[in-house]
């Protein structure tokens, strides 16, 4: 959840009363009167006491006893009422977070305009707070930031955001469409003050017959997604916003630079850019195959193809100018003469209409290419991608010379259509806004939309080239040589021109998927250009042979040309776990050494710098080693790694692995971005978009905006405000202290603890999570495994934040701060001291307060004494009380740290926020333990039939329905914590 300006808390307590006001009455006509009655009451039972964050026990009794008397029908309809409830309130947010940016702006608009600045703002390398271009710019005027330093940094700005399809998104996509619809309505019936009296009734009959259609659709997954329905979901957020936001980011950026910096130039149009996971992320999903991979290209070009086909359309109906009465470039003259002679079709049609009007002919030839470059799109789809280039028939019209294809080969030769247009009005001292946007758009879309980024685990690549060295009965196989004769053999092979990989081989499944791959991407590139998919990340990198391998299959796929120093695809390694950052820049450093493997690497700037980029996990190394530990052994990998990096001049950019929740590296990305350490971006930064956090962020225009404007904005800032604060060399051996005696007391529950498995497997839904139907990748990296190593990071969050414990989010914190501070408050001073001055530390405390805030111990213990087993009773109430003390001594060391007497007292309207979700979650949280507790005792029965099972109470559910109703309550937590995994 972004944290917003203060007043907001007062906008939310508002505007929730329409909602709320809404919500009661979709309940009373959707209802029976009797179970809408017993669900106000429940609502009204979790309402706080006056002036107290927490309900009496006794209100939780009173909510328990409701629980116990309904039957499987009612207890549903509860769960749905409270899911519904929560994704209104988010709604709710989403629009006040929306009117605050615009409001923000306005207020931005009229300090610049009186040239007032406020003498109370810290300095620029302590300031947290998102910002907007113009707060920027005028603050690094005021500061003397010469315009040359600040033009250098913009035109080698590079912000790449990927959007992922991990199992965190759990809202169904019919049901996001109710929600855009509501949000939309909201904003018509609060949008205007003197509305008339009886649209506003009308406004508000609407609402209300939204929500009910809302109500009676089903909010569950129907089947699993396939990867292409995963990619339809993905897509969407550009189709609906982005498209079309991103030249709005532009012009914002255009006009701050006029007012503060009016003679520097604009960074370039693609200074910010999309790539996707999406159908291309093969790790741990059989799914995902290279048929998968080309037919997702196919489906984004075609999307790309439909937007600019409808933008040159209306740019048609638009450039009605005569040449009559105005001027026309020579060269788009000569192109039109050019144009007459390949398409004479078009000229025959158009030419009579347009025989004076030389724009709209020429973009008539342009409408005609793109539907060409279409028909070519759908031939590639159909064919596959082993059909060859020749095996394809050109598109092209039926008067056109055979062989030649007049498709657009390129997004190149589509822009250069689009610049010889715009240039003919510049010359004529016109301009066009819509035309401008489409170029802009293009830049940053391309035909491709989205970059592909693939991703494999590092032992695939090893155990193919294993299989092949005992085929070509090599003296050593691969997998027996040490990693000193891999790395020699591999740069050997490298080197030479005669092919490794012999045809018409019969290789297993995996290793003839892994060659498949790299040879799909070859063909790819060759048809879509390399913009398409140019990254290969590697998870579970941990040596130098884990970089060579993929590419020496590279090269065997024509991907990479070591004799030329030349390569079409990118390797980064991703380094997840403690042990793998910590040996990040040797590895890295090794490889460095080696002049080939410098030749390769593609070359960025005026200086051509040779450019690594490297990704760093959050999930894995916080689910190994805990919270702090795991944020600061990636903060001091990136210092590391840079100063490796400006050592061998080579560019660096950090791609950050960040989920949704704290617990995965989540949290506002400003101020994420802000603390990393000062010298490691330099203008280049990538980052991860994952699951729910794509609603949050994008699914709004202005929301979009404001995220992506206030992560640009981040960037420059901490671009070029260098701050030594992260080179104190006291505060780095404060933090690693902090950090071991974290790790070590967070390993000694999780990792050391027997019991620890089967209480989180028993206390949580975690066996229930993975049978929602919201991704296509398996929940555990081994089918049937039950150990910690095998469960993925997602689940294994997302099962804790269910259980209201959220234990990875801060777990360990709490026992390295009192080890530090001890009896010693000038120790305490110096914590004090680091939260006030240094960003990294303050982001820390900061996500440990949020997480804290959301804990619910006493909800937390009803789910252990509920579903619990009676065997580990002794063995549960013991982790729960370590558990209960950690939390305790976390609570207290924060608020003595940031001196607040609640937590999130710094922030009231996210404490507000928090509060009202922390207090109506409760009922969920109870409703959840009822029936999970049914649908248990009843699985632990001997197998049978999907015949009903009666309960003590007479009354008879089947299994299905109530697994059916745990999946809804686990829809509803959700929603209700804004967060999955």
């Amino acid at each position: 959840m972004s944290r917003r300006p203060n007043g907001d808390d007062q906008l939310l307590q508002q505007r929730l009363e329409l909602v709320e006001d809404l919500w009661e009455t979709v309940l009373r006509s959707e209802c029976p009167p009797e179970q809408a009655e017993r669900l106000l009451r429940m609502k009204q039972l979790s309402e706080p006491l006056a002036g107290d964050g927490d309900g009496d026990s006794s209100s939780s009794d009173s909510v328990v006893q409701l629980i116990r008397e309904m039957d499987l029908v009612e207890a549903i309809a509860a769960a749905r009422a409270f899911s519904l409830y929560f994704q209104l309130v988010n709604i709710l947010e989403q629009r006040i977070e929306e009117d605050s940016y615009l409001a923000s702006m306005s207020r931005c608009q009229e300090s610049s305009e009186s040239e007032g600045v406020d003498p109370f703002a810290p300095p620029l390398a302590s300031q947290t707070e998102p910002a907007t271009f113009r707060d920027l710019f005028e603050r690094l005027r005021r500061l003397n930031v010469p315009p040359a330093q600040l033009e250098a940094l913009l035109q080698n700005l590079d912000i790449r955001l990927v959007f992922t399809a991990h199992p965190t998104e759990i809202v169904r996509h019919t049901v996001r469409h109710k929600q855009r619809r509501v949000a939309s309505l909201l904003q018509q019936l609060q949008g205007t003050v003197d509305m008339a009296s009886g649209d506003q009734a009308s406004l508000r009959r609407q609402l209300e017959e939204e929500i009910r259609l809302w109500w009676r659709t089903d909010e569950l997954h129907q089947f699993k997604p396939s990867v292409l329905d995963e990619v339809d979901y993905a897509l969407h957020y550009f189709q609906q916003v982005l498209f079309d936001a991103m030249p709005q980011l532009r012009r914002r950026i255009q006009a701050a630079l006029t007012q503060n910096y009016p003679d520097v130039r604009l960074p370039p149009a693609a200074f910010c850019t999309f790539g996707s996971w999406v159908g291309s992320d093969r790790d741990g999903n059989p799914s995902v195959t290279p048929e998968i991979t080309w037919r997702t290209a196919c489906y984004q070009r075609q999307l790309m193809l439909d937007r600019y086909i409808s933008a040159v359309q209306d740019l048609r109906d638009q450039l009605s100018i005569s040449m009559q009465w105005s001027q026309v470039s020579a060269p788009l003259l000569e192109s039109l003469e050019m144009d007459r002679l390949r398409f004479p079709e078009v000229y025959e049609e158009r030419a009579a209409r347009y025989r004076l009007e030389p724009y709209r002919l020429k973009l008539s030839y342009t409408l005609e290419r793109l539907r060409l470059t279409q028909q070519r799109n759908q031939q590639l789809s159909e064919a596959g991608w082993r059909t060859p280039p020749e095996g394809l028939v050109p598109c092209q019209p039926t008067n056109a010379s055979a062989g030649e294809a007049l498709h657009y080969g390129s997004v190149a030769e589509f822009r250069s259509d689009l610049e010889l247009i715009r240039n003919s009005l510049v010359s004529t001292e016109l301009s066009c806004d819509p035309l401008d946007t489409l170029l802009t758009q293009v830049h940053i879309f391309g035909f491709s939309l989205a970059s592909l980024d693939i991703r494999q685990e590092s032992t695939r690549h090893s155990d193919a080239l294993d299989e092949l060295t005992r085929y070509l009965k090599l003296p050593t196989a691969y997998g027996a040589m040490d990693e000193t004769a891999r790395v020699e053999w591999l740069l050997e092979e490298m080197q030479t021109r005669r092919p490794l990989i012999p045809p018409a081989v019969e290789w297993s499944a995996a290793t003839a998927e892994t060659i498949a791959v790299f040879r799909m991407l070859h063909r790819l590139q060759e048809e879509f250009g390399s913009r398409i998919c140019r990254t290969y990340v590697i998870s579970m990198s941990h040596s130098v042979s884990d970089l060579l391998e993929v590419l020496l299959l590279a090269k065997e796929a024509g991907l990479v040309d070591p004799a030329a120093h030349h390569a079409d695809l990118l390797v980064v390694p991703l380094f997840e776990t403690v042990e793998d950052l910590q040996r990040a820049p040797e590895v890295m450093g090794q490889l460095f050494e080696h002049p080939l493997y410098r030749q390769l690497l593609p070359r960025v700037g005026e200086q051509a710098q040779p450019l690594q980029e490297l990704m760093l996990g959050y999930s894995d190394s916080n689910k190994d080693s805990g919270f702090l530990s795991s944020n600061w052994e990636i903060h001091q990998a990136q210092i590391a790694l840079q100063d490796l990096a400006s050592r061998h001049d080579i560019a660096l950019r950090l791609f950050h692995g960040r989920g949704g929740s704290v617990g995965r590296g989540g949290g506002p990305a400003y101020q994420a971005i802000l603390a990393q350490p000062s010298g490691t971006l330099q203008g280049r930064i990538k980052i991860t978009e994952q699951g729910e956090v794509l609603a949050s962020k994008y699914s709004l225009p202005e929301l979009a905006l404001y995220n992506l404007e206030t992560m640009s904005t981040a960037v420059v800032q901490n671009s070029l405000v260098t701050s030594q604060l992260d080179a104190t060399p006291s505060w780095n051996d404060l933090m690693s202290r902090l950090a071991s005696r974290s790790r070590s007391h967070y390993r000694a529950l999780v990792h050391d603890n027997p019991d620890l498995v089967a209480f989180f497997q028993q206390v949580t839904p975690i066996e229930e999570i993975s049978k929602l139907q919201i991704s296509s990748r398996p929940a555990r990296r081994k089918s049937g495994a039950k150990d910690l190593s095998s469960l993925r990071a997602i689940p294994w969050v997302f099962g804790w934040t269910q259980s209201r414990f959220l234990l990875p989010s801060w777990f360990g914190v709490g026992t390295a701060l009192a080890d530090e501070v001890g009896d010693d408050q000038e120790q305490l001073q110096l914590l004090r001291r680091l939260h006030q001055r240094w960003p990294f530390f303050r982001m820390l405390i900061s996500k440990v307060e949020m997480t804290l805030s959301k804990v619910d111990l006493e909800l937390a213990r009803h789910y252990v004494t509920s579903l619990g087993s009676a065997d580990h009773r002794e063995a549960f109430e013991r982790i729960y009380a370590t558990i209960a003390d950690e939390y305790s001594l976390t609570r207290r060391l924060v608020l003595d740290i940031t001196g607040q007497e609640r937590l999130l007292d710094a922030d009231p309207a996210l404490q507000l926020s928090v509060d009202l979700r922390n207090r109506t979650i409760v009922p969920l949280g109870f409703l959840q333990v009822a029936l999970l507790r049914r649908l248990r005792d009843q699985n632990r029965q001997p197998p049978m039939s999907e015949a009903p099972n009666t309960d003590p109470d007479g009354r008879t559910y089947s299994r299905s329905e109530l697994l059916r109703g745990a999946l809804l309550t686990i829809n509803g937590i959700a929603a209700g914590m804004r967060n999955t995994g």
